[in-house]
């Protein structure tokens, strides 16, 4: 958690719907003080509609805690039910056990409480969450609860909460006495840039933060963008942004650190198959280099008897070869001596070249019996350990890495894209971890040598252009 670190005392960007941390936006304060004025004057139905993430909920509860004092309020959100189930819930919700009860019973105890209630002075509001998702036979129970009135006053007053698609629903023909009876409708919009900077801070001044802003102005900009001023969207891209804040030991969320946030919440990349790299050499300790794909841990799928032979073929036809053109040498030469010496020393090389082959052959069966190894390895990879052969290569060798020029205009995620192919949570911390000295990635000054981990994604004819500013291995 990061709240001792900020010195935080609640936990700004939660997910519940504290009214503590309600923000109004222009809509928001519109749409609290129509509700409230159409319950005030006894109207009956009311209806609250917008999009998933805005707060209608948190603007419901909002309302209700006004309305507390002179009222009695129920605040329904179970609304996959049939209008039995959905009186239940009702009656459970007032504090009466209604298991056993017939649906003509449960109305005539409703009756019963809406009566005590008006005879106390009491307005009765019930507030029903997620109204989209109730059947038409159900809201049209929920109409017949209008009946509950007297000549004078309506003995209670519906507040239905929903998503587009309830607009949706009360616009058909079969719900139009329910539409006719609902007197004001009230809708959120998302925030504005403003707001959402606002909205923010808010957030961070109720759960007691005292300090400097936590988010620098291009991290803003970037959170407003990818929200789409949506205040569920910016509680989770917050809420990560300081998470990670805090494991950086950092005091400020900077376009950097937020760019890495968006690239590891970001869903579709998951779908996408992995782009191929390039291949790059392998240190061991002792033995030849090999070569390894640093993407993927090696396969190690291996058939011992088929690559023996295929292997030992291979070593014959390039020795066969190799003596032809020797000889051929040896007989354009024209000279008898140098024949002579030239038979000699092929009779030695042969003699060395069996000499390895045979050394090969038997170092290949000990360690086909022991571990099947993919033919694309060398025997000495044979050797590691399982939880050492499936270590991603460290990038932090001199020789693995280039420096690239920045360009004029270059941003974080255009330098990473055109050099590495990928743009993730994993590969902005490589370029963190490789450029040390480098404290603010919203302002890269051009002209200036970022090192790159030489490991990249294979790119496309449109980046040849940038061969130019790339300076080379150091």
């Amino acid at each position: 958690m990061f709240l001792d670190f900020f010195k935080m005392k609640k936990q700004p960007f939660g997910v519940t719907p504290d009214p503590r941390f309600l923000y109004l936006g222009q809509s928001h304060r519109e749409a609290l003080a129509s509700l409230y004025y159409g319950i005030q004057s006894d109207r009956g139905f009311v209806a609250l509609i917008a999009q998933p993430g805005l707060g209608k909920t948190t603007l419901a509860f909002q309302l209700l805690e006004k309305l507390q004092q002179a009222s009695r309020t129920v605040f329904l959100f179970q609304t996959k039910c049939n209008a039995k189930e959905f009186f239940h819930y009702l009656l459970n919700g007032l504090g009466v056990d209604a298991q056993g009860m017939e649906l003509v019973t449960m109305h005539n105890r409703l009756n019963e409480i809406l009566c005590r209630e008006m005879l106390a002075g009491r307005r009765f509001v019930l507030a029903i969450d997620e109204a989209q998702n109730l059947d038409s036979e159900v809201l049209e129970a929920v109409r017949l609860l209008s009946n509950f009135e007297t000549p004078r006053d309506k003995m209670l007053q519906i507040l239905l909460v929903g998503q587009p698609q309830l607009a949706k629903k009360l616009a058909s023909p079969e719900l139009e006495q329910l539409h006719q009876r609902i007197s004001m409708f009230a809708k959120l919009e998302p925030f504005s840039s403003e707001d959402t900077a606002r909205y923010i801070a808010h957030r961070l001044q109720i759960a007691g933060y005292e300090g400097s802003p936590l988010f620098s102005p291009g991290a803003l900009r970037l959170i407003t963008e990818q929200s789409q001023g949506i205040p569920r969207k910016i509680n989770g891209l917050c809420f990560s942004a300081l998470s990670l804040a805090c494991a950086m030991e950092r005091k400020q969320v900077d376009i950097g650190m937020m760019e890495e946030v968006i690239a590891d919440r970001d869903v579709e990349s998951l779908l996408q198959p992995k782009v191929a790299r390039r291949e790059v050499p392998l240190r061991v300790a002792s033995g030849p280099t090999l070569s390894l794909r640093t993407t993927h841990r090696p396969t190690l799928s291996y058939y011992p008897e088929k690559s023996k032979r295929s292997f030992g073929r291979w070593l014959m036809g390039a020795f066969s070869a190799a003596a032809c053109v020797a000889v051929g040498i040896g007989i354009l030469s024209f000279s008898p001596s140098r024949i002579d010496r030239f038979i000699q020393a092929s009779t030695n090389g042969w003699a060395s070249v069996r000499n390895a082959v045979s050394s090969i052959r038997g170092l290949v069966e000990v360690k086909s019996d022991s571990v099947p190894l993919s033919s694309t390895l060398n025997i000495q990879a044979a050797g590691l350990p399982s939880s050492e052969a499936e270590q991603p290569i460290p990038l932090n060798n001199e020789a693995e890495t280039k420096a690239v020029i920045v360009q004029p205009g270059d941003t974080l995620r255009q330098i990473i894209l055109r050099t590495i192919g990928e743009y993730n949570g994993r590969s902005i911390k490589q370029i963190r971890s490789l450029n040390p000295d480098i404290t603010d990635f919203d302002h890269i000054e051009a002209g200036r040598a970022i090192r790159v981990p030489w490991v990249s994604a294979f790119v496309d004819s449109a980046a040849a252009g940038e061969a130019a500013s790339t300076v080379g291995k150091n």
